[in-house]
């Protein structure tokens, strides 16, 4: 037991902390010790009043002690609803004193992207990636701390943050171990549910020490605060009642001994029985009544400071308490005699944007606020939005009292609702958004604008709450109001939706019943291509009944004149692709659909009227047709768009997944296998089970097979569920071929060979015959070479017919390649041969590698193994390199 300490005891919190002030003083003195030095994270517990906020002081003192910077940020209870409001907090009294041309160069890139989350930027026209922005914030911290090392960042109320921050939080905290940075928060247990519960247990999973629990005062600390705080002839019995009355809790134990002192109470056991009625009046009820004894005007002040929250000034709380600034100042004296109110510690980073005043403890304003009778509550937080809104922060500073007041079919309400949320989209809070358009709804809109309402708010929730937004386009579409353009536009967000939901058949059904009600024109044409596009992704067991016909005419009445003829070119061209028609036909096709070789304006991978799988359709379609330049191209530049914008979400995993596909087709192996491991760590922060999670895994495992790392490709099947069942949506390269090559690779053959079987039933039918697209012909010929060589032949010359009708140089060398594997003698050699030749003209190095091994060991020829381990060298493909040195090391091949 901590003994107890003499009058000079700092603060009555810090009684018996000395364990947890070691603590934080061992971790301020790491992080001092080397500037190389990997961060940590402290996490504080404990219920109110039990010196979290004490404890987080001293961690300054002691820091600053040892110079170190220190930032700090609290939450409020009424303040949850307000995005970035604590992570603001944290760093804008750092980025608002540099120069706008200072606080850029540090952020670099992540400026405009995390910026106008800071409020230090304005916000760009397009909505922002909420992942994006998060992961610029921790950039943006990351940049800061290399510059004011040694820094510590201390978040008070954690509990009480809002959403964003806490992602932000979580995020940053996982790279604690890459910079030299101590955290230090404090939370109450409980008083958070969902995503807010889920983000604070991923922050104390990376707390290098475990979760504090504060516990309260015993008795003897009790007694020494007693005797400190009143004398120590205080006797035994009193100092006892005091802890019984309290509980231990400090904060609670402060107040009564100041109402001791205020009162000249004697501290001894005949005034003992009055102690609980006088601590009754530090909370709740009891201070409620207190309060009122200060006065009307000195309660509408302490309302007002309640529902402001944050930002208290005196200037600001008269105007919402109709008091004059007399007045004012006269109750803001008063509370702060009444221990109320209390000037705000300038040493803190926050009290910049507390204002003149704050409360002295989040249970006072807590119990200020519970307070206000509702309907004035409701009255004031309206005039509390129109405070803020003239004092020109804006409509989304002012949402969070618009939020409050009670309906009542107010449309400027309504407009201000809808202004909120477009602010809050464009710094990257769609949850915030959410809020004020589904508050909006309550007011009721007008009949004219309530289907806009519902399809703002659908928009707003596309990425976060697909179900969501299904209900809301829906019941928009059911309205008067959406017409032309915009309701063409909820039409496919909708659609959009229901993809993401997984019901990509009602998608289809969605899209066709709109497309049949519009004339022929442009909006029908688009509806069109959107079917023809959500029809070309379906991973269904049959395609529609004459789809592929209905759309080879429709495209061929496209020239190419908008972006609607243009999507139709590239679905017809993807199609084509699929099915194993020519590769020439399909790159010309493609090819119109560009403008000078370049995406038209409105197609680019930012532009949200078509959605980036129409740009995925057509980049695949140039990977198999061997045009790897143009394929490369686009995905470079779908890359580099969602790193500019911010978008580090599902689209940019997809994006490093393609980028990976175009570095497998070209070879490049190595590269191919990180450009994929960052499209699956992006995908799991997604989520899994979506079709871009697959792709990545997909594609990492297609890799690490052709690099010969068969362990390591079935490590990674299994941690990330590479089996059946597969997604709706295509993937490419077509799983289950790959998932057979895979069970052959590590003995499974029976299964294997089940696996290709399954490919092949797929693929027929859906007419997709493309053998490099997916390649189960190939490989199931391989497997079944010597149990059933006639079938294994019929394979072969059927991947050949393929190969030859779709007529690229790396289709026909891999029919050929499976042709020689086989035969045997000079049969054999003259395939390989032919089969080395055509991948040679193919862009597809590590194809042409495996053929010139493959036509060494047939020809025994060391000159061909030479040049076939030099190629797989180059390409990263480990076991085939060992393969052609294993032949080599043989003896049997010739000069």
């Amino acid at each position: 037991m901590t003994e107890v300490r003499p009058t000079a005891a700092p603060s009555a919190s810090l009684w018996e902390r000395d364990e947890e002030v070691a603590v934080v003083t061992r971790a301020v003195d790491a992080l001092c010790a080397d500037r190389a030095s990997s961060g940590s994270l402290l996490v504080f517990r404990g219920e109110a009043g039990l010196g979290k906020t004490a404890l987080l002081a001293e961690a300054r003192r002691i820091a600053e002690a040892r110079g170190c910077t220190v930032w700090s940020a609290r939450g409020g209870e009424t303040l949850r609803s307000v995005p970035f409001n604590v992570v603001r907090q944290l760093l804008q009294p750092a980025l608002v004193s540099m120069l706008p041309e200072e606080a850029r160069e540090y952020l670099g890139d992540w400026y405009d992207i995390a910026g106008p989350a800071l409020g230090i930027a304005d916000p760009g026209p397009r909505q922002a990636d909420p992942q994006g922005v998060c992961d610029g914030l921790v950039a943006a911290v990351r940049r800061l701390a290399r510059r004011e090392w040694p820094l510590v960042l201390l978040v008070d109320d954690v509990h009480w943050a809002d959403q964003e921050t806490l992602r932000w939080l979580a995020a940053f905290t996982e790279r604690l171990a890459e910079l030299p940075v101590l955290v230090v928060v404090a939370r109450r247990p409980g008083d958070i549910t969902g995503d807010g519960a889920r983000h604070l247990e991923a922050v104390a999973a990376t707390a290098h020490h475990p979760v504090t629990a504060l516990s309260a005062l015993t008795p003897d600390a009790t007694a020494g605060l007693t005797r400190a705080a009143l004398g120590a002839d205080a006797d035994a019995a009193f100092c006892r009642e005091v802890w019984a009355v309290t509980g231990g809790n400090p904060y609670e134990t402060v107040e009564l001994l100041a109402k001791v002192q205020d009162s000249e109470l004697a501290p001894v056991e005949a005034h003992a029985c009055e102690l609980r009625a006088l601590n009754r009046t530090a909370r709740g009820g009891g201070l409620v009544a207190r309060l009122e004894q200060l006065g009307i005007d000195a309660t509408r002040f302490a309302w007002a400071a309640a529902i402001l929250g944050t930002g208290i000034t005196v200037g600001m709380v008269a105007r919402l308490a109709t008091l004059d600034r007399a007045d004012a100042l006269r109750c803001a004296e008063l509370l702060r005699t009444a221990r109320i109110l209390t000037e705000p510690d300038p040493a803190a980073a926050h009290a910049s944007a507390h204002g003149d005043l704050e409360f002295v403890h989040p249970l006072i304003a807590t119990a200020v606020y519970n307070s206000i009778p509702d309907a004035l509550r409701r009255a004031m937080h309206g005039i509390a939005a129109q405070v803020v809104t003239d004092s020109g922060l804006g409509a989304a500073a002012a949402s969070r009292h618009l939020l409050q007041v009670h309906p009542d079919d107010d449309q400027e309400l309504v407009a201000q609702l809808r202004e909120a949320a477009r602010e809050h989209l464009a710094v990257g809070a769609p949850d915030a958004a959410r809020r004020c358009l589904e508050r909006a709804l309550e007011e009721p809109p007008r009949p004219e604008a309530h289907a806009r309402v519902l399809y703002e708010l659908g928009c707003a929730t596309l990425l976060t709450a697909p179900a969501r937004t299904i209900g809301h386009l829906r019941s928009a579409l059911g309205m008067p109001g959406l017409d032309g353009d915009q309701r063409v536009d909820a039409v496919f967000r909708l659609s959009q939706a229901l993809l993401h939901n997984d019901q990509l058949e009602e998608a289809v059904r969605t899209v066709e019943a709109e497309a049949a009600r519009q004339p022929e024109g442009p909006a029908r044409m688009r509806l069109q291509a959107v079917q023809y596009m959500w029809e070309g992704i379906h991973a269904g067991e049959a395609a529609s009944p004459g789809r592929s016909e209905r759309l080879k005419a429709l495209a061929a009445t496209c020239t190419g004149r908008d972006n609607a003829e243009r999507a139709l070119l590239i679905l017809r061209g993807f199609d084509a692709m699929t099915h194993g028609e020519s590769a020439e036909e399909v790159a010309e096709l493609c090819d119109r659909a560009l403008v000078n070789g370049r995406l038209a304006p409105g197609l680019g991978w930012t532009d949200p009227d078509w959605g980036l799988e129409l740009l995925m359709m057509l980049a695949s379609a140039y990977v198999y047709t061997d045009r790897l330049d143009r394929a490369e191209a686009l995905f470079t530049d779908a890359l580099r768009a969602y790193e500019t914008a911010g978008w580090s979400g599902g689209h940019l995993a997809l994006a490093h997944a393609y980028v990976g596909l175009g570095h497998r087709r070209r070879g490049r192996l190595k590269e191919a296998e990180a450009s994929l491991r960052e499209s699956l760590r992006l995908a799991e922060r997604v989520g899994r089970g979506l079709p871009l999670y697959w792709s990545a895994t997909c594609n990492l495992v297609d890799t690490l097979l052709a690099r010969g790392h068969i362990d390591e490709a079935w490590a990674v099947a299994e941690q990330y569920g590479f089996a059946p069942p597969y997604p709706s949506t295509i993937v490419l390269p077509d799983p289950r071929s790959v998932r057979g090559r895979l069970l052959l690779a590590v003995g499974r053959t029976k299964d294997g060979v089940n696996e290709l079987e399954a490919a092949e039933k797929a693929s027929a039918a859906r007419g997709h015959h493309n053998p490099v697209m997916i390649p189960w012909a190939v490989e199931l010929a391989r497997a079944l070479a010597t149990d059933d060589p006639v079938r294994a032949a019929r394979l072969a010359s059927e991947a050949r017919r393929s190969a030859e009708r779709f007529g690229t140089d790396t289709a026909i060398g891999e029919a050929l390649r499976c042709a020689a594997a086989l035969e045997t003698g000079q049969r054999a050699v003259r395939l390989a041969a032919q089969a080395a030749t055509y991948l040679e003209a193919s862009p597809c190095q590590y194809e042409h590698a495996a053929a010139r091994v493959e036509y060494g060991i047939a020809a025994r020829s060391a000159a061909e193994l030479d040049r076939g381990l030099a190629l797989a060298r180059s390409c990263g493909a480990d076991g085939l390199a060992a393969r052609a040195e294993e032949a080599l090391a043989a003896g049997t091949a010739v000069g």
